[in-house]
């Protein structure tokens, strides 16, 4: 059978880069790929991979929400929001995010990565230093360097290293999450505040994870001056904010070049999220079932003599260290019925492999003594010491 010839596009420099990457990737189990979701029954499947903390993606009062919305307003925005893509149901979205935390005005975006990379590189420039936590998301970080600012970065979660760079520093930004989304640990929002108070400093806090499940007041603006948030975790649907002064608002409308030249937030999915936060709020029993699941997860975990982080969120991670071995660990546990991520490096530091086990307040007790004792077992029969693995934090 006669072979064809390299196309010049097979043969362009390009086209050599990207084979010898994705080789790479493939040779050091870093390749990430697609995987189709609902492939397995649900029936057959307990999903503990996700971040729809409270459920509401699968609420059918929201599923009716959204249609409501796109019969009234349309499938799409049609336009960016400063052609004629604002309507009544983004306005409406973002006076309830400003009652809800304080701040006097906001600006929605169509994901938490968009909001956050964008917010850093329009707001600073090379003349400013930025002071972030070491474990601040990765769309923080591309922001700043985008920003080609300075970038300061303080030991995770630890105030005396924050305020030792602080110090030299007055007048500065320091960004920081409420909760982290690898650790599951909350920063110390309170405390950060009153360093950045001392300082004259601003303080910017991601609270994609945070929006919808902390303590009413944990982020708000009496604490930070500029809040994000995102509707694709406690919420269970699409979109993200940015929540600060009518200034600041103001400066990012007229200069963000991700806000002027991308088509909005579809105003359907706007009107979903202020259901979901209304929905959120008249139905508290959900934030109770999640903090009962988290609590007597943690509880089944000390049973079974899994070594846990100190986090007290629906983000729970089981150190495991390498990355092939929290790989072949998430497949047994796929092939046993539960869904649960697997983080490798480089997106955590390298040795820090972990299983991501995420709770909601969907789970059944049952599921989640179920899954402790599976997660148990094939740490034992693999010889996982996750204590040894933990001490690298």
């Amino acid at each position: 059978m006669a072979t064809s010839e390299p196309s010049v596009t097979d043969n362009h420099p390009l086209a050599q880069r990207i084979k010898t990457t994705l080789e790479q990737l493939h040779t050091t189990g870093l390749l990430r790929q697609r995987r189709v979701n609902g492939l397995v029954s649900p029936s057959k499947v307990i999903d503990f991979s996700h971040n729809d903390y409270l459920g509401l993606s699968q609420e059918p009062a929201l599923a009716q929400a959204l249609f409501q919305g796109a019969q009234a307003y349309g499938v799409g925005s049609r336009a960016s929001p400063l052609v004629s893509g604002y309507s009544i149901a983004h306005q409406q979205l973002e006076q309830r995010l400003c009652e809800l935390t304080g701040h006097e005005a906001c600006m929605l975006f169509s994901s938490g990565f968009s909001a956050n990379s964008a917010l850093m590189k329009t707001l600073f420039n090379a003349t400013d230093t930025v002071i972030a936590d070491k474990l601040v998301h990765a769309s923080v970080i591309d922001g700043l360097k985008d920003s080609q600012c300075k970038i300061s970065r303080f030991l995770h979660n630890d105030l005396t290293s924050a305020a030792r760079i602080i110090e030299r520093h007055p007048g500065c930004a320091v960004v920081t999450e409420s909760v982290f989304s690898m650790d599951g640990d909350t920063a110390p929002i309170t405390e950060l505040a009153r360093l950045c108070r001392e300082h004259q400093c601003w303080l910017i806090v991601d609270d994609a994870h945070g929006f919808g499940v902390l303590p009413n007041g944990f982020v708000n603006a009496d604490k930070v001056d500029i809040q994000v948030v995102t509707f694709g975790k406690a919420l269970g649907c699409q979109g993200a904010a940015i929540l600060a002064s009518q200034d600041v608002i103001d400066f990012l409308v007229a200069t963000t070049r991700e806000y002027i030249y991308s088509t909005a937030l579809s105003p359907a999915n706007a009107h979903l999220a202020l259901a979901a936060i209304n929905w959120q709020h008249s139905h508290p029993q959900l934030l109770t079932q999640l903090l009962a699941n988290i609590a007597l997860f943690r509880q089944v975990a000390t049973q079974h003599q899994l070594t846990l982080t100190e986090s007290k969120t629906a983000i729970q991670p089981i150190m495991i260290g390498d990355n092939q071995r929290v790989m072949d660990i998430a497949k047994q546990l796929t092939q046993q019925g539960f869904l649960v991520g697997a983080i490798r490096s480089p997106t955590v530091p390298k040795g820090q492999a972990r299983l991501r086990i995420t709770l909601n307040a969907q789970h059944q007790a049952d599921d989640i003594r179920a899954l402790v004792a599976a997660v148990a077992s094939l740490l034992n029969n693999s010889g996982t010491n996750t204590s040894v693995a933990l001490q690298t934090l």
